[in-house]
């Protein structure tokens, strides 16, 4: 069984659909707030030319999602798979931001959730790329038990280099809780 990037998904915080060429002005009207950035590596994210090339890398990693407030429909931001490498039985989850109005509220948690139980069914490893100064994903990510192994000089999709915390979830120690 294959490795399904972008299925359609659900629970009680959040929908997730594939993130589709039509989608650019619905996800960017979310992404156009400059403190979802603060703490990322690329701080200019919330300008439209830069998240445009941000978004072209959603669409060509064909594993980014559009995510809904379950309740409201609203759409509040995005995620993806990417980086699966099934000899290592192991798949990324990252390049993930919600509206401010949805922080402190679960969707975040909800959301990686979902994509891990999704994940979970086909690798036994995911891996998270976090900004070494992006203090908010890494304690959201630790709180779901991800651990630190170590850190890394990366790119994100035509953007420069920046230090990057690597986190992982493994599947025995979801399983083990």
């Amino acid at each position: 069984m294959s490795f399904e990037l972008q299925p359609s998904l659900q629970n009680e915080f959040v929908k997730i659909f594939p993130l589709g060429e039509n989608d650019l002005e619905k996800l960017y009207a979310v992404a156009n707030d400059p403190l979802l950035w603060e703490q990322h590596p690329n701080k200019d994210r919330y300008k439209r030319e830069v998240f445009e090339i941000f978004f072209k890398g959603a669409l060509e990693s064909k594993g980014a999602f559009l995510v809904y407030d379950a309740k409201t429909g609203e759409v509040i931001g995005s995620s993806r798979f990417y980086g699966y490498d099934k000899e290592k039985s192991l798949i990324s989850i990252g390049y993930t931001f919600v509206s401010r109005n949805c922080w402190g509220k679960g969707h975040n948690a909800a959301l990686k959730k979902l994509m891990l139980e999704h994940a979970f069914k086909f690798v036994d490893n995911v891996v998270f790329h976090i900004g070494a100064h992006n203090i908010r994903s890494q304690k959201a990510i630790q709180k779901l038990g991800a651990q630190k192994i170590a850190e890394q000089q990366m790119s994100y999709y035509g953007e420069q280099n920046n230090l990057n915390f690597i986190y992982l979830i493994a599947k025995d120690s979801i399983n083990s809780k």
